[in-house]
């Protein structure tokens, strides 16, 4: 099956399909990753470049588990 063909029957799917897909292709990018087929030097640029960016910022945001209970706290 062609990549074209993959992509016209996507709409056919139902929600749990494509999200089955879904994981199962994050999977392999993952495993891709894993086996060295990471980043483009371009891409790795760009990631650097946002790196810094965030160094220089200062304000790293706060941990989830404390705008989680916040959340459910506003929510009582």
């Amino acid at each position: 099956m062609s990549t074209a063909e993959i992509l016209a029957e996507l709409p056919a799917l139902t929600a749990d399909e494509r999200a089955l897909l879904f994981i199962r292709l994050c999977e392999l990018q993952e495993a891709d990753l894993i086996q060295g087929f990471g980043p483009t030097e371009e891409e790795k640029k760009l990631l650097d470049a946002e790196w810094e960016q965030f160094q220089r910022d200062g304000d790293h945001g706060r941990p989830w588990q404390e705008v989680f209970s916040e959340l459910r706290a506003k929510l009582k």
